[in-house]
C-alpha cells in the first residue's frame, strides 16, 4: 500500500481526530481549521515542530492503522516514534522465530543486506556520473556476516565519490548532512511501519547492536534504501538547494514514491520496503 507521509512543521498547529480524519488547526486566534487528511490514507505523520500539540484519540487512531507518529529533533533526526503493539495476526510466532534464529542465519541475512546496500550505492554513483566500480567490486566480495567490514570500507569511498573530498557524514551538521538526516527520518518511518506490519519486533536486529536503540531491525533493513535518499540529496545540490526547507522536504518525501527496479519490474520504493504477499 502507498500512503501519504504527512509532516507538520509549524509550531502553531494542533492535530485532532474527527470522523475518520486527522484535522489540522491553527492554535492562534480563532483556531481556524487548516485542513483534513483521511486517516486511512496516512502512511506516517512526522512532527517536526516544537510547539505542536495533538490529542490522544488521534494517536490511538493512527496506531490502530499502523501509521507511525514520528517525533523529530532539531537536527531532523528521529527522536521518538509511536508504533502499534499489535501489527500482525502471527506476530507472536514471528517474534519467536526472530529470537530462535541461529547465528549463521543472522550472518547470512546481514551479508545480503550489505551486498544490496553496496550495489545500490554503486547504482547511485553511476546515476551521478561518478565511478561506481569500487563499490560494485566490494559488493562481489561480501561474505557471511561481513567479517571484512566491507560496508564501512564502502562508506569511506562512497561519500567522497558522491559529494566530494571535503564531505564528512556528521548527523549534527547542517547543509547536506541535515538533508540526509531528514530523508533518512522519512525512510525510517516507512521501514518501521513495514517491520511491524510483518509481525516482526523492530528491536531484534541483525547487526545494529546499540543497546539504547529500539529500532535495530529497522535500521538494518533500511540500509539498502539509503542510497536512493543520497541520490535525491545530490540532485538537490545540483539545483543549488543546500538547506532543509519546505520544498526540499517535499522532494525528499517524494523519493518514497519513486520507482526502483525489481525482478518483478519497476516498483515504488515504499512498496519495496514491504514484505511480499502473503506475509
Amino acid at each position: 500500500m502507498i500512503g501519504r507521509i504527512v509532516e507538520v512543521a509549524d509550531d502553531r498547529r494542533h492535530l485532532a481526530l474527527s470522523r475518520g480524519f486527522m484535522v489540522v488547526r491553527d492554535t492562534d486566534g480563532e483556531r481556524k481549521e487548516l485542513g483534513q487528511v483521511p486517516l486511512d490514507d496516512i502512511a506516517a505523520v512526522i512532527g517536526n515542530a516544537h510547539g505542536l500539540s495533538y490529542t490522544n484519540n488521534l494517536l490511538v487512531a493512527l496506531a490502530e492503522r499502523g501509521a507511525p507518529f514520528v517525533l523529530c529533533a532539531a537536527n531532523h533526526n528521529v527522536a521518538g516514534m509511536l508504533l502499534p503493539i499489535d501489527g500482525h495476526h502471527l506476530q507472536g510466532k514471528r517474534i519467536d522465530a526472530q529470537l530462535a534464529a541461529t547465528r549463521p542465519t543472522v550472518k547470512r541475512a546481514w551479508a545480503e543486506v550489505v551486498r544490496a546496500k553496496l550495489q545500490q550505492q554503486a547504482a547511485a554513483l553511476e546515476a551521478a556520473g561518478a565511478p561506481s566500480a569500487p563499490l560494485a567490486a566490494l559488493a562481489a566480495r561480501v561474505r557471511s556476516g561481513d567479517p571484512d567490514n566491507l560496508e564501512a570500507q564502502g562508506a569511506r569511498r562512497y561519500w567522497t565519490l558522491l559529494f566530494g573530498d571535503g564531505f564528512r557524514r556528521d548527523q549534527d551538521a547542517g547543509g547536506v548532512n541535515a538533508l540526509l538526516n531528514y530523508g533518512y527520518t522519512v525512510l525510517r518511518a516507512c521501514m518501521a511501519r513495514s517491520v511491524v506490519a510483518a509481525g516482526l519486533h523492530p528491536t531484534i536486529g541483525l547487526h545494529h547492536s546499540n543497546e539504547g536503540n529500539a529500532m535495530r531491525l529497522v535500521d538494518d533493513l533500511m540500509e539498502p534504501f539509503r542510497p536512493v535518499i543520497d541520490l535525491r540529496v545530490w540532485l538537490l545540490l545540483r539545483n543549488e538547494e543546500r538547506e532543509v526547507t519546505a520544498e526540499t522536504k517535499r522532494a525528499l518525501v517524494r523519493t518514497l514514491y519513486d520507482d526502483m527496479p525489481t525482478p518483478s519490474g519497476a516498483t515504488p520504493l515504499m512498496v519495496c520496503t514491504q514484505p511480499p504477499v502473503p506475509i
